[in-house]
């Protein structure tokens, strides 16, 4: 029994190492193509929210003038000059965003490697639950990234770029500088889109229940706000753009959370039923 035990423990071991290794493959392989591309990687996607021409920017220019606020609204240049003050500096930042942009294309086959892990475990009806389970947190993976990319990354460009406390100094940003911010806000929002996600599982076990997240909405929407005010230029229209889709996907949680507790209802109620006809 003890050997079989350590066999199937090791089976286990075996298995997961080759999920894992597939996975840092897909991950790899797609970091040294974009290592390749880096130039056109640079120019028109690592660069381009420091652009006036970004589609971002367009959006903005064109609310502007339906509102009547286009000098708020509208980014006319950003007055800041992107250097490399360490040896090693570019040479760093091409193999970190090589390596960012490879998981990030590679993070769907990731997610479906370690679900395929993680399936055989599971019983048949979490297994008809959670069948979506990829394709839910690699979609919501994708809008993170791409609401960072389009939405945070301008924003908090156009503001630090443009913000000034005197005219003696010029802005003059350290490449290792613009490159790890431009990271952390965009993996950093398609983590911080995984909060459906995070609040499935919680409720799922029991350390989360839809009252609790109603009861502190306040508190969140509190929280909410001030990251709004934090990642976006100061004027009030800007902080609602940023602020909305998270108080959004605060709601969704919400009501994922209640879908949860309704489930685990039924479940304990049909196994309740399951068990009188049996006694």
């Amino acid at each position: 029994m003890i050997t079989e035990k350590e066999m199937s423990f090791l089976d286990h071991l075996e298995e997961l190492r080759w999920h894992i290794v597939r996975s840092i493959t897909a991950i790899m392989i797609l970091m040294i193509v974009s290592f390749f591309f880096t130039k056109w990687i640079f120019t028109n996607i690592i660069f381009a929210p420091a652009n006036v021409d970004f589609i971002t920017f367009k959006w903005l220019c064109k609310l502007g003038e339906l509102t009547g606020a286009v000098d708020t609204l509208c980014a006319k240049a950003f007055p800041f000059k992107i250097q490399s003050r360490y040896m090693t500096g570019q040479f760093t930042m091409q193999v970190l965003s090589s390596f960012v942009i490879g998981f990030i294309v590679a993070f769907p086959y990731v997610i479906w490697e370690l679900w395929r892990f993680i399936k055989p475990g599971l019983k048949l009806n979490e297994r008809t639950n959670s069948s979506g389970a990829v394709m839910a947190v690699s979609f919501l993976f994708l809008l993170g990234i791409s609401f960072g990319y389009f939405v945070l990354c301008p924003m908090m460009t156009w503001f630090f770029s443009s913000y000034s406390i005197s005219d003696v100094i010029v802005n003059e940003f350290d490449i290792t500088s613009y490159v790890s911010t431009f990271i952390a806000l965009v993996f950093g929002s398609g983590l911080l889109f995984q909060l459906p996600v995070v609040v499935y599982f919680m409720t799922k076990v029991g350390l989360l229940t839809p009252k609790f997240m109603r009861t502190y909405r306040r508190h969140a929407i509190i929280v909410i706000l001030i990251i709004g005010a934090i990642v976006t230029p100061p004027d009030p229209l800007s902080q609602v753009l940023i602020s909305v889709p998270l108080f959004m996907l605060y709601e969704i949680s919400i009501f994922i959370s209640a879908y949860v507790v309704r489930q685990k209802r039924k479940e304990e109620e049909q196994q309740a039923k399951t068990d009188e006809m049996t006694a």
